[in-house]
């Protein structure tokens, strides 16, 4: 590929560059050497003022450390020091014309320009020959950019002009770049900057666009620029020694005019890149073809594949959700079952415990008479006596109440968890079915009645003193009952130890006594009478007629014998009151006692009975339920890595889909590349 650069000489002629490649850097004598030697960052080619560049000169890459040049017509490597000798209008060799080619070689390490097979074409100014057409055939036809280095101290020519309508008749539309070089002159005059900048601008746009046509009119602006290649060649040289790019006198507005030149190359770049993309990209537009080809069908295979998991994925999602919610629906309508059927068999326990319970109390005063140990009716001893009889009254109930209930009890309950454990088991996975029996053993339950006879009978007061059976008290409670006997005793006894009346006026409180004594004495003859009704009622009158007869008949005799039967009975009953005789009514008031308390504890026993079936059921019940839970939240887990893996297929899935969308776009793409740069056009 070939740029070639015009430019004019220091009197105001053209000069015409040939070259493959060139940058362009701050200002020399005429500015097409210092141009090229700011795009290599060197002083490679002659430069300075005055006509400087007398023959054309090539600037190729070379992959050997030095650099070195030949002329035309000889294969002979010369050092590049003779380049001033050879090319410079001063010092050039006499065998050299206008016309000649000097080849400079220069190494491509030091120019990454170069690097790309790329040969700048330094050639005279076009004013001092008359060989345009000539130089034109020669060195121009082939050229893909021409690069115009204009003096921006004074204005485009009708000499750069000229050359250019030839170049235009020969070519069709040449790239043209347009550099007015030596831009920090303006620096000096400030107030001018603006407007000659204008001037330039609208000068080159209807050169470029009215004159050549090579461009439009909105494109023409950007093929226009306004730098200094001697400061751009300065600083580059100075940072390549280490030194400070903005060291040394320079203009204001360097950085601008550097930023510039920057952008040109930058363009530059750009527009010689194009005529390279052929030879260089075809074979990778090739492999990037087929390679989108091959992404095409991988992320084919990708989303067909996402689909089908997809949609297997969605189809466990679906079972399991359907069985979560089967086994929260069955779950609920077993816990009310299971309640009602726990609720019946506390009841059931209730009744059989009280049953039993109420049996057991009927038979006490076996239980009671099975009772031995000694017995003496000293206070210690009593106690002791009594606590041994509670003990064994509550061991030998506890007992009886065990055979009675507990068997029943234990197999019901092993009935209703195995039908819990029936029930639930369809709500379990197949691992946990095959190991429920291990999660909830079967165990014998066994209640605990607690009677706690002790406490219960801690108030029992025992009454062993002699009572004849004829006597007073025994009458009196005979007749009247235990209730109003007592009453009735205690008034006799009030009675016989009330005070003989004084002779004063009695006070109030002793009125009040009286009253009371008055009344009560009333209620105990208001009792005898009715008891004595009672008695008329069920024939005692007709024995009190009988005794009357006898005694009318009998006499004295009768009433003495009565008398001394009297005497030898209560002779008898006081002999016969041993210990053995108070052990027995011990016994016989402690079945009274406790047979009263034990129908008190009947109702309790027996809830706290139920109570105990009702918390074995229930811890039964909440193992399987937990169970149960820990198979919901399996389930749950499950579904949420389902849901989880859907989400992640379906990216994959979106993902694929973008890339295929992607590598069809990159596909077209390179077939619209390949169809402007690669292909040829056709006329």
């Amino acid at each position: 590929m070939k740029v070639a650069f015009f430019g004019r000489t220091s009197n105001g002629k053209s000069t015409v560059i040939n070259a493959m490649l060139c940058v362009c850097v701050h200002r020399t004598s005429n500015g097409k050497s210092t141009v090229i030697n700011a795009m290599l960052r060197d002083r490679v080619l002659p430069s300075g003022i005055g006509h400087t560049t007398n023959c054309f000169l090539s600037v190729e890459g070379t992959d050997q450390d030095k650099a070195y040049l030949t002329t035309e017509g000889s294969e002979d490597e010369q050092s590049i020091k003779t380049v001033n000798q050879l090319a410079h209008a001063l010092h050039m060799d006499e065998s050299l014309d206008a016309g000649c080619l000097v080849r400079v070689f220069w190494p491509k390490s030091k120019c990454a320009l170069l690097r790309d097979d790329l040969v700048l074409v330094d050639s005279p100014g076009t004013d001092v020959t008359t060989q345009l057409d000539s130089w034109i055939d020669k060195f121009c036809l082939d050229a893909d950019v021409f690069v115009l280095v204009a003096n921006s101290e004074s204005t485009l020519m009708n000499t750069e002009k000229h050359f250019f309508h030839k170049v235009n008749e020969r070519l069709s539309k040449p790239n043209i770049f347009i550099l007015n070089n030596r831009w920090d002159a303006s620096a000096s005059e400030p107030e001018y900057m603006d407007e000659v900048r204008k001037q330039h601008t609208d000068r080159c746009v209807s050169f470029l666009c009215e004159e050549l046509k090579v461009v439009d009119c909105d494109q023409a602006p950007n093929r226009i620029f306004f730098v200094s290649a001697k400061e751009v060649l300065n600083s580059r040289m100075q940072r390549a020694q280490g030194m400070p790019e903005t060291g040394g006198a320079l203009a204001e507005g360097f950085q601008e005019r550097l930023k510039e030149f920057q952008c040109f190359e930058r363009r530059f770049e750009e527009t010689i890149s194009q005529s390279a993309v052929k030879t260089k990209f075809e074979q990778h537009t090739h492999r990037a073809q087929q390679i989108t080809a091959n992404v095409k069908a991988v992320m084919d295979a990708i989303n067909i594949t996402a689909a089908d998991k997809r949609v297997v994925s969605l189809e466990d999602r679906e079972y399991l959700i359907d069985r979560l919610e089967f086994v929260r629906n069955q779950l609920n309508l077993l816990i009310e079952e299971i309640k009602k059927r726990i609720k019946a068999i506390t009841e059931q326990v209730q009744q059989q415990v009280s049953n039993a319970m109420a049996e057991e109390i009927c038979r006490l005063s076996s239980l009671v008479d099975e009772f031995q140990s000694d017995f003496h009716p000293s206070p210690h001893v009593l106690k002791m006596y009594k606590g041994e009889l509670f003990r064994h009254i509550e061991e030998g109930m506890g007992k009886n109440l065990a055979f009675r209930c507990s068997d029943a009890v234990n197999t019901s309950m092993q009935s209703s968890q195995k039908d819990m454990m029936d029930l639930l088991q369809p709500l379990l996975p197949p691992a946990v079915q095959s190991e429920l029996h291990t999660l909830v053993p079967s165990r014998r339950f066994n209640l605990s009645y607690e009677l706690n006879c002790a406490a219960l009978c801690a108030d029992f007061q025992e009454d062993i003193s002699f009572h004849f059976s004829l006597g007073w008290t025994a009458l009196v409670t005979r007749f009247l009952g235990p209730t109003h006997a007592k009453h009735a005793l205690m008034l006799v006894d009030n009675s016989l130890q009330v005070a003989r009346p004084m002779a004063t006026t009695p006070s109030v409180p002793c009125l009040v006594q009286q009253q009371e004594a008055a009344m009560s004495q009333e209620e105990l003859m208001l009792t005898m009478v009715n008891n004595l009704a009672s008695v008329t009622s069920r024939t005692s009158m007709s024995v009190l007629v009988v005794g009357g007869v006898v005694w009318r008949t009998v006499g004295w005799r009768l009433i003495a014998l009565s008398m001394s039967m009297y005497g030898l009975l209560y002779l008898y009953e006081r002999l016969t009151w041993t210990s053995r005789a108070q052990q027995r009514a011990l016994k016989r008031q402690f079945v009274d006692f406790a047979s009263e308390k034990l129908h008190m504890m009947v109702s309790l026993t027996s809830s706290n009975c139920s109570h105990q079936v009702q918390q074995e059921m229930a811890t039964t019940f909440a193992r399987l339920c937990q169970q149960v839970d820990v198979t919901q939240k399996q389930l749950e887990g499950e579904i949420n890595t389902l849901t989880h893996k859907i989400t992640q297929l379906e990216s994959v899935q979106n993902h694929s889909k973008t890339l295929r969308h992607k590598a069809s776009e990159l596909e077209g793409q390179l077939e619209s590349f390949t169809s402007q740069y690669l292909r040829p056009h056709q006329p």
